[in-house]
């Protein structure tokens, strides 16, 4: 099986390597690279083609609700996770509605991160295969 590869887009870098670490114990998972706002996570999936991104929601630049639509347009096979400090039903539906495949408080993300992504990891083996 592949590595799966995946993009960390938090304008904290205490925030990204923690989330480096939570992800490097998954032994087929691979932190592509990361991204310090919404314009460098837009600028590196169309670069890397990252599996999937964590986009967190409040960054400089480009916030993630902005970055959203344009990473779902210009890489359409990446998943994007939001991964924020707001825990909003509102913000979920909005998030939802753009295209992202999860959203994930921070406050959980040590409980809900892996889980969250072996789903949308499950879910894309079951897709049939492009010819």
């Amino acid at each position: 099986m592949a590595t799966w590869r995946i993009l960390i887009a938090d304008d904290k870098p205490l925030v990204r390597a923690g989330i480096r670490l939570l992800l490097e114990q998954h032994a087929d998972w691979s932190v592509c690279g990361e991204a310090a706002d919404g314009v460098e996570a837009v600028e590196q999936a169309v670069a890397l083609k990252p599996d999937v991104i964590l986009l967190d929601l409040s960054m400089p630049r480009l916030d993630g609700l902005s970055a959203l639509p344009l990473i779902r347009q210009k890489a359409p096979s990446t998943a994007v996770v939001i991964v924020t400090l707001h825990q909003s039903l509102e913000v979920a539906k909005i998030a939802a509605g753009g295209g992202a495949a999860a959203y994930i408080t921070k406050s959980l993300l040590t409980d809900d991160l892996v889980p969250a992504l072996e789903n949308i990891q499950s879910a894309e083996k079951r897709l049939p295969e492009d010819d």
